[in-house]
């Protein structure tokens, strides 16, 4: 008997009408950090997985591109997936030029499974070291991948907690190609910007020109909630400012595992001129940077 998947009880569902925004992106605008989950009755969910959420599959997905003015998105591997990527990839086809991909792989995947990928859009793979949401990795095997991508010119996108950074930054520094950071590695905001906590990943900035950064989840590191999210800008806008080559936006949609409200996609896209306040720190942010990353080939 097939298995009933029904959504965790405290699962909150994307925003079912978010607003228009009033900030106008620029031309080309990259949607750089969303997902796909499912459909289930076509893309099953891991056994393994740590939650089970919605469907929020690719027509949703691309029909909010288009409601927020975006132009392309790249569509990262849910964690509630695990290793299979098919309705990522499927995503992937269907965009076409307008998408790109970022997988979760096995340490032994082969070189045909992954030049597959690459034909169909993906441009990365993301290494996931947040233990509620994924079960250990043997950093060995995250090497194995890193070494293997190196040949279709991959970037590593790497989700990690801020207390974990200590920990990792020497691993991540070793690392071969482009790295890039989830959510500025999940600062404590209430710790405020100038903590030596968020400047141990200023630093690691400064000081690996490999290591980009995705200035994104305003929802996710706010203390002061919605619908501005004021106190994770000086956050935001210090990397942005610091680093407007490296660095990436996206929505996070449809927002997995947020636990105290759903953000109003709208709302994130008003977030982005805080942070970046002038035209062409937008551009870069929005259009050049992802375009250089994910679509360079």
């Amino acid at each position: 008997m097939a298995e009933i998947q029904i959504t965790d009880a405290d699962w909150l569902d994307f925003h079912p009408n978010p607003s228009v925004p009033r900030f106008v992106l620029p031309a080309g605008a990259v949607d750089a950090h969303c997902h796909v989950f499912g459909p289930r009755d076509a893309f099953p969910f891991a056994p393994e997985r740590k939650y089970t959420p919605c469907d929020a599959g690719k027509d949703k997905l691309f029909e909010l591109r288009d409601h927020l003015g975006f132009s392309r998105n790249v569509i990262v591997q849910a964690t509630c997936h695990g290793k299979d990527n098919a309705a990522m990839v499927d995503a992937c086809r269907a965009g076409g030029e307008l998408a790109r991909g970022v997988a979760s792989v096995r340490h032994d995947i082969s070189r045909d499974a992954l030049a597959e990928m690459d034909a169909a859009g993906v441009r990365g793979v993301r290494f996931n070291f947040v233990r509620r949401l994924v079960d250990a990795t043997p950093r060995e095997h995250f090497v194995e991948v890193a070494e293997r991508i190196q040949a279709f010119g991959w970037s590593i996108v790497v989700y990690f907690e801020a207390q974990d950074l200590a920990d990792l930054a020497p691993f991540l520094a070793s690392l071969p190609g482009t790295i890039v950071v989830d959510h500025m590695g999940r600062p404590d905001i209430a710790k405020g910007v100038d903590h030596p906590d968020f400047q141990r990943f200023v630093e690691l900035m400064a000081e690996h020109e490999n290591i980009w950064s995705k200035v994104t989840c305003p929802e996710r590191l706010s203390v002061q909630g919605p619908p501005d999210y004021d106190d994770v800008v000086p956050f935001a806008r210090r990397i942005v400012e610091l680093f407007p080559d490296r660095v990436l936006w996206g929505t996070d949609w449809p927002h997995p595992n947020m636990k105290s409200h759903m953000p109003d996609d709208g709302k994130l896209v008003d977030f982005i001129p805080k942070i970046a306040p002038t035209a062409e720190l937008q551009r870069k942010l929005l259009v050049d940077n992802p375009m250089r990353l994910y679509w360079a080939h």
